[in-house]
């Protein structure tokens, strides 16, 4: 992983505005959907979601986006659709945006997130029920936010992602040891973190 702009000092060619996606049908069925097989064509945004969004477009108090990326999942993909509709801006897909993979999780309830997190306390690169490692989470996280300061100068990117891997991203951003990200505040559904610029 380059860490070319991972340092206090970067001059950074853009905003970003990473946006947590909506609350989901995962989210309300209280189950980890993170693979692709699942989470691409189904588990979109709940009614409160797309009413979080309703709300949070209508209060936009950030700056105005005049670039979408996001995330090839359902509930991203719907985010970022709301948000692009309203500003009539275009939308690409970034799969390094993608969940973090919960392996032989998937499927399961949500209650098992904490016993992930206690291992992620201890070390960035465990697999345990082969989950994602943390380190990887960074690296096509970071990697993403580098081939948009190449591709973009200038622009205000909205990055719409999901909960653990910006809170990831966050916590690689501010040079701090990845076994901390969940010392990060944690991100709410439709949430947005301005970085950058």
């Amino acid at each position: 992983m380059s860490n070319t702009f991972l340092t206090p000092s970067y001059h950074w060619r853009n905003r970003y505005l990473l946006m947590r996606h909506g609350h989901s049908q995962a989210n309300a069925q209280g189950k980890i959907i993170s693979s692709p097989e699942r989470g691409l064509a189904n588990y979109g945004l709940s009614e409160q979601g797309e009413q979080q969004l309703t709300d949070a477009l209508a209060q936009w108090h950030w700056p105005i986006p005049t670039q979408v990326v996001h995330s090839d999942f359902l509930r991203t993909t719907h985010t970022a659709a709301r948000v692009a509709e309203v500003f009539g801006l275009p939308m690409a897909q970034e799969v390094r945006l993608r969940e973090r993979y919960f392996g032989e999780l998937e499927g399961k309830a949500d209650s098992h997130y904490p016993q992930v997190w206690a291992l992620d306390a201890q070390s960035a690169d465990h697999t345990q029920w082969q989950v994602e490692p943390v380190s990887r989470v960074a690296a096509r996280m970071c990697a993403a936010l580098e081939a948009l300061e190449q591709r973009f100068t200038g622009e205000t990117v909205l990055v719409v992602s999901h909960g653990d891997p910006l809170q990831i991203l966050l916590t690689a951003l501010a040079e701090k040891p990845l076994t901390q990200h969940r010392e990060q505040p944690a991100l709410l559904p439709a949430s947005i973190t301005l970085v950058g610029g």
